[in-house]
């Protein structure tokens, strides 16, 4: 089988890929019908936000942010009538809650001056938003409009490098061999399954090789078994 070049994805071939994900699909579970916006926000504009907030902060932290946060606007025009310093105040938990405030109305303002309020289901759209990069918009994108994207976090970031579907040293590079190489069919359910893998089995600390059943087809186990 011929092997891609490290440019353009990881050291599996693309017929490995393919047997990747379908052991993926048979042992971990995909997207579920309760899978809501990140931080389980019930609508576009908070998905958005709490992604927003998300960034270099713990869960907990993330929690607390949105809480306090939506508990005062909902709505971007709600959220306008709030100062900066408000907004800071609130989300203040998550850390760099100055820069996030600024970026919130940032956005709010991009949103009702140029967007009609409406959040966009593109990643384009959503990556000219303030404080959102493709990160965040893949999550939104596959959270909150369930398209058929590979939403790139920590867990999917080790996990792709690890096996060999992906060669990168940033999340950004990951998502990106990912969209070129997964198979089509496995894009939608694709984070779910990565994510899954990367929490049960493929975890940060002392994976667990020997009882994993991708290990004939991973790259770091190839490597260190």
């Amino acid at each position: 089988m011929e092997r891609l070049v490290s440019a353009s994805g990881g050291g599996l071939s693309r017929d490995e890929i393919e047997v990747v994900f379908r052991r993926l699909a048979q042992h971990m579970p995909g997207r579920t019908a309760t899978a809501k916006g990140p931080k389980d926000q019930p609508d576009p504009f908070r998905s958005v936000v709490s992604c927003l907030l998300s960034a270099q902060s713990r869960d907990a932290n993330t929690a607390a942010a949105t809480k306090a946060l939506f508990a005062l606007a909902t709505t971007p025009g709600a959220m306008l009538a709030l100062s900066e310093g408000m907004i800071a105040a609130a989300i203040k938990p998550c850390g760099l809650y100055n820069t996030k405030a600024r970026n919130i109305r940032r956005l709010c303002h991009v949103l009702l001056d140029d967007l009609g309020g409406i959040v966009p289901q593109t990643r384009e759209g959503l990556m000219r938003l303030p404080g959102i990069g493709r990160k965040c918009a893949d999550i939104v994108l596959s959270f909150t409009f369930e398209k058929d994207v590979i939403a790139v976090d920590t867990h999917v970031h080790r996990v792709a490098n690890r096996i060999g579907l992906t060669e990168a040293r940033t999340a950004d590079e990951t998502a990106r061999q990912l969209e070129e190489q997964a198979p089509p069919w496995a894009r939608r359910d694709g984070h779910f399954w990565l994510i899954q893998f990367g929490k049960a089995i493929c975890v940060a600390r002392r994976p667990k090789c020997g009882t994993c059943f991708l290990n004939d087809h991973c790259g770091y186990f190839t490597a260190t078994g």
